[in-house]
């Protein structure tokens, strides 16, 4: 089923959504990351369209021009996962949804299936650790200090300027070492490229001081979690120990040298795994 692009408004802002799917189907909310858009689960909604699901891919606050604040304090984990809530409420969810998430998506999803797990019926993260584990591979690996060192870097003011240098050399660099695509990492550009967008995405990293935190609770939903062992910013360590803090079914999957941008990189393997995993634990959709 071709995808819609709808406008859906919520914390008094205008998202733009990708819907797919009957509209009585159960609800799949995916959250993106850095630096990517709702493009980025262009397969998933295909797939779950056509297995009955009501896919949902929003651009996320700062990436929908209709939802960009300028003040670095909109960007607080508070604000984003209303935003999500809001969103599920908007796309016919005002219960239980099943949760997709990558990169600071996938933050955010950890942590609303850890303070919200009536809204979650299953969990699906790409990379990202769950936040306790990978604040303990903060504080203890140094390998993955050293992979997370442009979360750092992101906080300086002139940090946007230099990623929109030379045409977003240094994004489109970042895409196509973690195996993106061109015409992929184009899509993504044509959002990001604009200062404003990429100045409101990097808010993300300003404001994380609210966003990487140690005290995320264990997560209580079935929880599928996917690294591809080639990743260039999360390793071994914390993605191991996520297991650790999920107290529900769980299955890790680890993809043979792939890396971060799994949904780009290796386009056919992620809409298997999540589909098996709503119908294993999700039931059928309605």
């Amino acid at each position: 089923m071709t995808p819609k692009t709808i406008p859906v408004r919520a914390s008094g802002l205008e998202f733009t959504v990708d819907v797919a799917g009957p509209e009585r189907g159960e609800v799949v909310l995916m959250l993106h990351g850095f630096p990517q858009t709702r493009h980025t689960w262009r397969a998933e909604l295909r797939a779950l369209s056509d297995a009955g699901y009501r896919a949902c891919a929003p651009d996320q606050r700062g990436y929908s021009a209709g939802a960009r604040p300028a003040e670095v304090d909109a960007y607080r984990a508070d604000w984003l996962i209303g935003d999500a809530l809001m969103l599920a409420d908007q796309l016919d969810a005002p219960e239980a949804f099943h949760l997709v998430g990558h990169d600071w998506g996938g933050q955010l999803a950890w942590m609303i299936a850890a303070e919200h797990p009536d809204r979650v019926r299953t969990l699906s993260i790409l990379s990202r650790p769950h936040p306790a584990a990978f604040a303990r591979a903060m504080a203890q690996d140094p390998e993955q200090a050293t992979r997370s060192r442009h979360h750092r870097s992101f906080l300086r003011e002139e940090a946007t300027d230099e990623l929109l240098a030379d045409g977003a050399a240094r994004l489109r660099a970042a895409l196509k070492g973690q195996g993106v695509p061109d015409a992929d990492a184009a899509v993504y550009l044509s959002t990001l490229g604009e200062r404003a967008a990429l100045d409101a995405a990097v808010n993300w990293y300003r404001a994380a001081g609210s966003l990487v935190r140690a005290e995320v609770p264990p997560v209580r939903v079935p929880t599928l979690y996917v690294w591809g062992n080639a990743d260039a910013t999360v390793g071994r360590p914390a993605a191991e120990a996520t297991r650790e803090f999920v107290k529900a079914p769980y299955r890790f999957v680890e993809l043979p040298g792939v890396g971060h941008f799994v949904t780009d990189q290796a386009p056919n393997v992620f809409p298997e795994l999540l589909l098996a995993h709503l119908r294993e634990h999700g039931g059928s959709s309605r």
